[in-house]
């Protein structure tokens, strides 16, 4: 198996450690991002109390009947909020849909479960201590690659941040699936960093340089962070949007469920992510065309089915 730089990494060193662990934490947050995308986190200012608040009301929404989740999915959204039901998601160029199910928040807008009165409480809960923990982890990126520390703020604060509760739903009969039909196809995300609060079953794996899949686990309550495509194409890719996908369990527990909750964070609309100049020379000439984050997100959505 492949040797793979995922640290792990403590978020207090940076807003709260001296000056020589802020500085190492943001060059050991950019060296592997730099090489693989990846880093895993503690203290990012959730306990497990809330997490496991979190997960056992994610669980209960997706327990309702079909029917009560279809009240939640909003047409002309393209799954920005609410409730996506099966089939609907794939990876790009994939043939068939994920086998998944899920629900999205963003800042405001967001319709309430009648049936789940804590729901909107406890998603709004985790999307607000997320969405801090990575501002705070965008400071650090953005010292790595030699910007003023506040560079992303403006960007992100009302930004299109989403946070995802996922349900890979039981399959009775594996071997009625396709061949290719997975949890989670290849692909990589959209955002400018994705924050993961550790799954319910184990599945996610990240392809390496070599062309090999290693698989990521965090370790207790720590979360795993992962470059996206927006960060990638701003850093002209100095820094790693990495391949990852959650694949199938043995055949015998395919009939279990597996339930995840990414936050991606989003810069708002009008954020230009024409590559910084800094990122660009002779080795590594421009490697793409200047496009907002509105007008790539919108690109994304459509290739990946949720937007016609």
């Amino acid at each position: 198996m492949s040797i793979i730089n995922i640290p792990r990494l403590d978020l207090h060193d940076y807003t709260q450690g001296s000056v020589d662990q802020r500085h190492r934490f943001s060059q050991d947050i950019g060296k592997a991002f730099n090489e693989t995308g990846f880093v895993t986190i503690a203290n990012h200012g959730m306990d497990k109390a809330l997490i496991d608040k979190l997960y056992k009301t994610v669980q209960a929404f997706f327990s309702l009947p079909e029917t009560t989740k279809r009240k939640y999915e909003i047409p002309g959204l393209a799954g920005q909020r609410g409730y996506t039901s099966k089939g609907k998601e794939k990876a790009k160029d994939a043939k068939v849909p994920d086998l998944k199910e899920f629900w999205q928040r963003g800042q405001d807008e967001n319709p309430a479960v009648e049936e789940l009165p804590s729901f909107d409480e406890v998603t709004g809960e985790v999307y607000r201590r997320l969405e801090t923990a990575g501002r705070e982890l965008l400071k650090a990126i953005a010292v790595y690659l030699g910007l003023e520390e506040n560079y992303f703020e403006e960007k992100v604060i009302q930004g299109n941040s989403i946070l995802r509760a996922i349900h890979y739903f039981p399959i009775e009969d594996p071997d009625s699936l396709p061949e290719d039909a997975v949890r989670a196809g290849a692909h990589e995300d959209i955002n400018l960093i994705t924050l993961l609060i550790g799954a319910s079953a184990d599945g996610l794996e990240v392809l390496t340089r070599n062309g090999s899949w290693y698989p990521v686990k965090a370790q207790g309550e720590d979360i795993v962070v992962n470059v996206g495509d927006m960060l990638q194409r701003l850093t002209n890719n100095k820094l790693k949007s990495t391949t990852h996908r959650v694949v199938n369990p043995p055949s015998e527990l395919m009939k279990t469920s597996r339930f995840s909750v990414p936050f991606f964070l989003h810069p708002k609309a009008d954020m230009n992510l024409a590559a910084l100049d800094s990122c660009i020379d002779a080795e590594h000439p421009k490697a793409y065309a200047d496009v907002t984050a509105g007008e790539y997100l919108d690109e994304r959505l459509r290739e990946i089915g949720l937007k016609m």
